[in-house]
């Protein structure tokens, strides 16, 4: 008897502790979560329309008072035919807004909030008059792009300054919102390339630290052909086979891309941030890089790489790999892997695996097969200018067979 009652004694004191450790459980669960959400809310930065519309009412502010200029100021300040529609992206400072310019959809974008925020050009502040010296104002531009993009600026390269026919009552500042626009590294790209790449965006005008670029269809890494191609032509791209065409288009635009951002410039450009969100085609379906943020040319792309390590892991910067001499413990300069297996890692196995576009498409087990090999070679180190770029002419060859093949059914 004695034994039955304890063995019942210590079921229900188990039962209890059970009960009561389950319970303290799901009060802790509860705060966690609640507090997580209550530092979402709290603390991260929010893309409200009530934020946006504010900077840009003190852009206007300044505008109105002389301390900035561009010439979209008038349109988005005065004659309200640059009209704010909604924000689109807010992160550390970072903002990207959608408008409406004269009835067409534009991007403003710009990396801190107000101009404030940006470094001041010193020697404004030390003279009344228009005395200085124009080479002295190319000297500073041609240091602070080489910052920027750790590259020298060649003497026919040129940024405009001021208006042609001299420079305005307003130099100052004209010279004012030139500058914080120079310590914004993607609109040095931009600025810079867009006369000599197609696959960048273009940069349609400014107003004090904003600056506008083309609206393009973006991709998105939840759509399942990754760019909206209804929004491009929705009746061109009907059907599973004219999908398909698309598909194949915009791959050998994303080959061109590499092509060219590998050869046709003095260094190598690198991108070091590749997703689909970072993309966007033109109607042609020519793909264009829409954020720069992580794009480095090879100067600059070596010191960033070159850093203390103890593995492998610790040279990966973002998509952009290199390795660890465990003798000095140094990450090589040179990266390790390259744009290319990175796209087919990231872009193209999305398309051209099995069933991931559904039964209604489907791609040769060859063009598949070859996007698979090179997705997995950036696990093997090899030089970036070396063996995995083979890769580019198979895969070209195999899209343009598949997309004449394609063609000759129609026909």
């Amino acid at each position: 008897m004695t034994a039955s009652l304890f063995k019942r004694l210590r079921f229900r004191i188990c039962r209890r502790t059970t009960f009561w450790f389950l319970l303290l459980w799901v009060a802790c669960w509860i705060f966690v979560s609640t507090f997580l959400l209550v530092h979402r809310n709290v603390f991260s930065e929010h893309c409200t329309d009530e934020k946006s519309k504010r900077i840009l009412a003190r852009l206007c502010q300044d505008y109105l008072e002389g301390t900035l200029t561009g010439d979209l100021c008038e349109d988005l300040c005065v004659a309200q035919k640059l009209v704010y529609k909604r924000c689109l992206y807010c992160d550390r400072g970072k903002k990207v807004i959608q408008a409406d310019w004269h009835g067409h959809p534009t991007i403003l974008k710009s990396k801190h909030d107000f101009f404030s925020s940006y470094q001041r050009l010193s020697l404004l502040g030390e003279t009344d008059n228009q005395d200085l010296p124009e080479a002295e104002l190319l000297l500073l531009v041609a240091v602070e792009v080489k910052n920027v993009l750790g590259l020298d600026l060649s003497n026919s390269t040129s940024l405009p300054l001021w208006t042609e026919g001299g420079r305005s009552p307003y130099w100052k500042a004209q010279m004012s919102s030139m500058w914080s626009l120079l310590q914004q590294e993607e609109y040095v790209y931009f600025s810079l390339l867009q006369d000599v790449s197609k696959h960048v965006l273009h940069v349609v005008g400014t107003c004090g630290h904003f600056y506008a670029v083309e609206y393009l269809t973006a991709g998105h890494a939840w759509h399942q052909t990754i760019f909206s191609l209804e929004n491009v032509d929705g009746l061109r791209f009907a059907g599973g086979k004219n999908k398909k065409k698309a598909i194949y288009d915009i791959a050998l635009s994303f080959l061109d891309m590499v092509n060219h951002f590998e050869n046709d410039f003095s260094h190598r450009l690198h991108l070091c941030d590749i997703k689909p969100e970072n993309f966007a085609i033109r109607k042609d379906l020519t793909v264009v890089v829409i954020d720069m943020d992580m794009v480095f040319f090879e100067p600059k792309m070596r010191d960033i790489l070159e850093q203390n390590c103890t593995q492998d892991e610790d040279c990966n910067f973002f998509d952009c790999f290199s390795k660890c001499d465990l003798r000095i413990n140094k990450c090589g300069a040179e990266r390790s892997n390259n744009n290319l297996q990175v796209i087919c890692d990231k872009i193209f196995r999305r398309w051209f695996s099995p069933g991931i576009l559904g039964s209604s498409i489907s791609f040769p087990p060859q063009l598949r097969k070859t996007v698979h090999s090179c997705a997995e070679s950036k696990r093997t180190y090899i030089s970036s200018r070396g063996g995995p770029l083979a890769f580019l002419s198979e895969l070209h060859n195999l899209l343009q067979v598949s997309r004449r093949a394609l063609q000759q059914e129609d026909d």
